[in-house]
């Protein structure tokens, strides 16, 4: 009788609205996630890539130096690096992103991706995400690279209106290996902020 009760209770409980359940499709969830969390989500990668990448297309330093070049320039991209406290925080798939991203624009030669991980192993970053520029320049020489690519995440947290608010900086720097001047470098901001329910969750 008693468990019989129970079981009354919670059926009332579901069909009176308090808990409703709804399948969603993969982009529905993730636009789901960017209104009610303050986590990183896939979509928040894809917005980002594809803003940099944006960004590198108007950029007019950037559109100089390839008018000069007359051809695909040849690139190194590094991995990019991590530089917000989260230990976990996704940023491989940022640079998995930006990899698939940019080969499909068909504009750049990318170096081969075995010596790319070789490369990438004898790298040594800097605070910024940076190497010297003679370190830029040997490893840049030894991949066949005209240009080289660099990227960092940071993340700046704070309040507003009592909102926990994550400012994201998805940051890119680009260097001429020949030269070993800089030819541009660009950055996205991603905002995601919590605010926790009144009936909690």
């Amino acid at each position: 009788m008693k468990n019989l009760l129970v079981i009354t209770l919670m059926l009332s409980l579901f069909s009176c609205g308090g808990f409703q359940a709804q399948r969603v499709s993969g982009d529905e969830s993730d636009e789901k996630s960017l209104e009610i969390t303050d986590a990183w989500v896939t979509r928040d990668t894809e917005n980002a890539v594809e803003d940099i990448l944006k960004k590198m297309n108007d950029h007019r330093g950037f559109k100089n130096y390839r008018l000069k070049l007359g051809r695909r320039p040849k690139v190194f991209i590094a991995d990019f690096g991590n530089q917000t406290a989260e230990p976990y925080f996704p940023v491989d798939d940022i640079s998995d992103e930006f990899l698939t991203q940019i080969s499909e624009t068909g504009e750049f030669i990318l170096i081969d991706a075995a010596a790319r991980e070789s490369l990438l192993k004898e790298i040594q970053y800097q605070n910024d995400g940076m190497v010297s520029p003679a370190e830029a320049k040997k490893i840049g020489n030894a991949a066949g690279a005209d240009i080289m690519i660099f990227g960092n995440v940071r993340m700046n947290p704070r309040k507003r209106n009592g909102k926990t608010l994550k400012e994201y900086t998805v940051n890119l720097r680009m260097t001429d290996i020949s030269r070993g001047v800089e030819v541009m470098r660009t950055r996205t901001r991603v905002n995601k902020y919590s605010e926790q329910s009144k009936v909690g969750w």
